[in-house]
């Protein structure tokens, strides 16, 4: 389903409004090469091949001594001639071990020749300096760490679309590698809209409010890596509404508004947008957050979410960001990482639209996970966002829920 399909329609469930602006955007924003030290957090435009093994060659796992496996003798300990010493990056340079032979090794050293087991030093008895007792290695290949054991040469060691985690950057390293090819980093403008929304450190008169919701997008949106562009706050002004949209989306990749998005007086955002690009839907069945806007002006994405600031913030985690995900050429992640867990309270419910609950989630002494809610779900009580670590999925077509009950939930470290 594509945003013409559905540009007329008034109501979508949160399913088909997901899908529908998915369909509606492709990754375009660019590449560049940055250094290992920048990439964590950027996403990899192509696949990248190991250039090398790692490890490079058989090395020690432990502390112990290097030995031949056929000479082990199973019932009992053997007396072993130790004939040198091998340390990580020094390695024992004489001739293949012979039977009975053995060379004292360090973690990280590389095999000796002729070796194909190492026992580790808490199985040696000390006989004099030339010579040592050991138990019997269980197996060839016992506390050995095989050449090309983490990564074969030419083997694909990170995928395309895949947003580099620490580990990830360490992988890198471990074959040499300076500097990758990322995506650029996608530039978003972040609007408010309002004649009663003010600036922080404004004062405010009766039926003025502060703008928190720029605050918290802009928020969100550095935990994602992006650029952000703080593009204000507007008034319900056509004119002035129209003036800003135009000049954030000549340098921005996305847009997010907030306000103006119902069909009030002075809602304006959705004429405006039309005006100068188009919008594809307006309405969802969800609560909190059923006006919102979708669309593009030009070749930046734009989102229209509700003024209220829980269903603005509940709309950017259901919706904004894995769309933006997709625009980041993320494609290695779930788009909504759900944990399933046990409510431990009863869930008041209307069937007929997807309501999203503000939850605390704990762990469950079963090994699951609980949840519970942060009390009165308002969308206008943003304190019930700050006191929640996730959101409890509650699908259309539930009612009421009892105690026990098992719900999906989001939580919030997948989001923030």
């Amino acid at each position: 389903m594509s945003c013409d399909d559905i540009a007329d329609s008034r109501t979508l469930s949160v399913q088909q409004a997901l899908q529908a602006m998915l369909a509606a955007v492709t990754v375009g924003t660019g590449r560049e090469r940055v250094a290992l030290g920048h990439a964590v957090g950027r996403v990899l435009v192509d696949s990248i091949e190991a250039p090398r093994a790692v490890p490079g060659h058989a090395n020690s796992a432990v502390d112990g001594y290097a030995v031949r496996s056929a000479d082990r003798m199973r019932e009992r300990e053997s007396e072993f001639h130790i004939v040198g010493t091998a340390y990580a990056g020094t390695p024992y340079r004489g001739k293949p071990l012979r039977p009975f032979q053995a060379v004292r090794i360090m973690t990280g050293a590389i095999l000796p020749d002729g070796a194909d087991s190492v026992v580790m030093q808490e199985r040696a008895g000390t006989i004099d300096g030339d010579h040592v007792r050991l138990e019997p290695p269980d197996s060839a290949g016992e506390n050995v760490r095989m050449a090309g054991e983490d990564l074969r040469e030419g083997a694909v060691m990170l995928a395309g679309g895949r947003w580099l985690t620490p580990a990830d950057v360490g992988l890198l390293a471990s074959v040499g590698l300076a500097e990758v090819s990322v995506h650029r980093r996608l530039r978003v403008g972040v609007l408010s809209t309002g004649n009663e929304v003010r600036a922080l450190g404004e004062s405010l008169t009766p039926g003025l409010v502060y703008d928190s919701n720029r605050h918290q997008l802009c928020a969100a949106l550095h935990r994602m890596g992006v650029e952000v562009c703080d593009l204000g706050i507007a008034r319900d002004d056509p004119q002035e509404l129209g003036q800003c949209l135009r000049a954030a989306a000549a340098h921005t990749d996305a847009i997010i508004s907030s306000g103006g998005v119902s069909g009030g007086a002075a809602d304006w955002v959705r004429q405006v947008v039309a005006e100068l690009g188009h919008i594809g839907f307006w309405q969802v069945a969800m609560k909190p957050g059923r006006p919102l806007s979708f669309g593009a002006i030009g070749s930046a994405t734009f989102f229209g979410l509700p003024g209220n600031p829980v269903a603005a913030l509940v709309s950017f985690c259901w919706f904004v960001k894995p769309v933006l995900e997709k625009r980041m050429g993320i494609l290695d992640r779930p788009l909504i990482p759900l944990v399933e867990a046990t409510i431990e309270m009863p869930l008041r419910k209307r069937p007929g639209r997807m309501e999203f609950q503000r939850g605390v989630l704990q762990p469950s002494p079963d090994g699951g996970y609980r949840v519970r809610t942060t009390g009165d779900q308002g969308s206008g009580l943003l304190r019930s966002m700050s006191l929640a670590n996730g959101l409890i999925v509650l699908g259309e077509s539930l009612g009421n829920l009892d105690p026990g009950s098992r719900v999906p939930v989001l939580p919030f470290a997948a989001v923030f």
